[in-house]
């Protein structure tokens, strides 16, 4: 297979999970605030500071509200990481590929941009971008159930996989980080009497709630929910069960240079030995910053072995 669509499907497979994800975050945080008591909330910035675009978003804005957030996220043209722009990014990615794929594939996507496109055009009410949010995370669940069920599983295949574990891996922990910080009780009196709640938002955000009370079958709490997203090896959102999934795809590969795996056998004993326990504020902070690192250099190196180090 070509680098350069090797590339494409590579960063298809993270623009759509990124979508996913995105728009999962917007509705789980709007359900949050509403959960809460009367006078308290968990506010909107952390989303931006999830998404790592905190710099631009205070460029362009004063205010940090609702309003200013969601449209940042959802559709401002100067926002490169916007779900609007996500999503046409999903489906350039997918269109330089096309001869490679099963038609349902490439229409799902298509018709998925196209309503992305319309819906974003203009503001949403509440209960109209809830809808949307919903139905387009549906959406791309219905386009990795084509993947899964139509497509062959070859290197084609391979690689569009391991953009969405990758990129669900780096959600996870940016996730994790930012909420983690600021929902723990040490770091927001307030709030800390609503810890459940709080972290039961976290789970959600990954659609961990129900498998989380499966296994764990405890409360909710922070230190369990860290173990669970991180540590779980049979829940598909959680940072251990994207690193078996990526090992396994890697050395499916073409190739002698097996850097990336290394890295990602190295990041598998980093969250298994990691301490969890006691973990709060900058400390959990520094933690996911440190898996961050690591899941950087895993791109860096499947860029590097796979698609050429221009790229």
């Amino acid at each position: 297979m070509l680098s350069r669509l090797a590339d494409n499907l590579y960063w298809h497979g993270r623009y759509l999970e990124r979508a996913e994800d995105l728009a999962r975050l917007i509705n789980v945080n709007a359900n949050l605030n509403l959960d809460l008591p009367s006078g308290l909330s968990a506010g909107w910035l952390p989303l931006v500071r999830i998404t790592g675009s905190a710099p631009l978003f205070k460029q362009l804005h004063d205010d940090h509200g609702e309003r200013q957030v969601v449209r940042f996220l959802l559709s401002d043209e100067r926002n490169p990481g916007s779900l609007r722009a996500t999503l046409e990014f999903a489906r350039e990615n997918l269109r330089s590929a096309r001869d490679l794929l099963p038609r349902e594939l490439w229409e799902q996507m298509n018709a998925l941009y196209l309503k992305g496109q319309e819906e974003l055009s203009g503001p949403l009410s509440r209960r109209r971008r809830h809808e949307f949010l919903h139905q387009l995370i549906l959406d791309c669940q219905q386009i990795a159930g084509t993947l899964l069920g139509t497509m062959s599983q070859d290197h084609a295949y391979d690689f569009i996989l391991i953009g969405r574990y990758l990129e669900r891996a780096d959600m996870i922990t940016r996730i994790l980080e930012v909420r983690g910080y600021d929902l723990l009780p040490d770091t927001s009196e307030d709030l800390g009497p609503f810890e459940s709640i709080q972290w039961m938002s976290v789970l959600k955000s990954l659609t961990g709630y129900q498998m989380y009370r499966r296994h764990v079958r405890t409360r909710v709490s922070g230190n369990d929910v860290l173990n669970f997203l991180l540590r779980d090896e049979q829940f598909p959102r959680s940072v251990m069960f994207c690193l078996r999934a990526l090992e396994a795809l890697l050395l499916e590969l073409p190739g002698d240079d097996d850097q990336a795996l290394r890295v990602v056998t190295r990041l598998q004993r980093q969250v298994h030995e990691c301490e969890l326990s006691g973990r709060r504020g900058s400390a959990l902070a520094e933690l996911m910053d440190q898996l961050q690192v690591e899941l950087a250099a895993i791109d860096e190196s499947i860029r590097q072995t796979w698609f050429g180090a221009g790229t």
